[in-house]
C-alpha cells in the first residue's frame, strides 16, 4: 500500500452534484426559509444547523430519502471510491447534514464510515430537534468558526481509530467547514471550491479521478 491508508470525504458538493437539503427543500417548499436562516450572521455557525432542523418538523423521513436518492454523484465519484476501495484505502463521510441521509450514501457507494448530525424523529416523523456532533463546541482547525461538526476531531478520531497519522490521510472538500479537515490532513484536497477554501488546500481539482494520481 501508498502513503495514504484513509480519505475523508465531505457529501454535498463534493461527492454529490447538489447539497441534499437545498434539493430537500426545493421539493418542499422551504427553500427560502432556508436560505434566511443560513445568511443569519447573527448566529454561529452550529445555531444555523439547529435552527435549520426545525423547519423540517412534520416531515416524513422516508419522503426526504426518496428526494436525496436522485441527486446525482459528482464525476468519476463511483469510479474512485471503488479503486479505493480496491487498494485497502479506507474511506468516510463526514458532513454537516443529517446521519439518515450520510448513511444512505455510504451503502450506496461502499464507504467504510459516515459522520454526521442526527435529526431526531417520532416513528418516521421528524420532531425537529438535532443532535449535533460537535458536542464540545470545539472550534474546527482553522479556529475560526464552530461548526454543528468538526470536521478536523473527526479526520483525528479515525486516524486514531484505524491506527494511522493524519499525514496519512487525504481530505476532500468544497466548502467552509471543510478547511479545517483539509489543512490538518496529509493532502488537503479543494475540489470546485472558492478561492477561501482552495487557498487551504494543498490539490485543487475539478474531478475526483485526479485523486488517484496520488494513491
Amino acid at each position: 500500500m501508498g502513503k495514504y491508508k484513509l480519505v475523508l470525504f465531505d457529501m454535498d458538493g463534493t461527492l454529490l452534484k447538489e447539497r441534499g437539503i437545498f434539493a430537500i427543500a426545493e421539493k418542499k417548499g422551504f427553500l427560502d426559509d432556508l436560505y434566511k436562516y443560513i445568511r443569519d450572521g447573527s448566529l454561529e455557525y452550529y445555531q444555523r444547523s439547529i435552527v435549520i432542523a426545525k423547519l423540517l418538523k412534520g416531515y416524513n423521513k422516508n419522503e426526504f430519502l426518496d428526494i436525496f436518492k436522485n441527486i446525482p454523484y459528482n464525476k468519476n465519484v463511483e469510479k474512485v471510491i471503488n479503486k479505493l476501495r480496491k487498494k485497502g484505502i479506507k474511506t468516510a463521510i463526514a458532513t454537516d447534514s443529517y446521519q439518515f441521509l450520510a448513511d444512505d450514501l455510504k451503502e450506496r457507494l461502499g464507504i467504510d464510515y459516515a459522520f454526521a448530525n442526527i435529526i431526531k424523529t417520532n416513528g418516521d416523523i421528524f420532531t425537529g430537534e438535532l443532535i449535533i456532533h460537535n458536542k464540545n463546541l470545539t472550534k474546527d482547525f482553522n479556529g475560526e468558526n464552530i461548526y454543528s461538526i468538526c470536521k478536523s476531531c473527526v479526520l483525528d478520531q479515525l486516524c486514531d481509530n484505524l491506527k494511522i497519522s493524519v499525514e496519512e490521510a487525504i481530505a476532500v472538500g468544497d466548502g467552509i467547514v471543510d478547511i479545517g479537515m483539509i489543512k490538518k490532513a496529509g493532502l488537503g484536497v479543494a475540489i470546485n471550491a472558492s478561492e477561501n477554501v482552495k487557498k487551504h488546500a494543498d490539490l485543487e481539482i475539478d474531478d475526483m479521478n485526479k485523486i488517484l494520481n496520488y494513491i
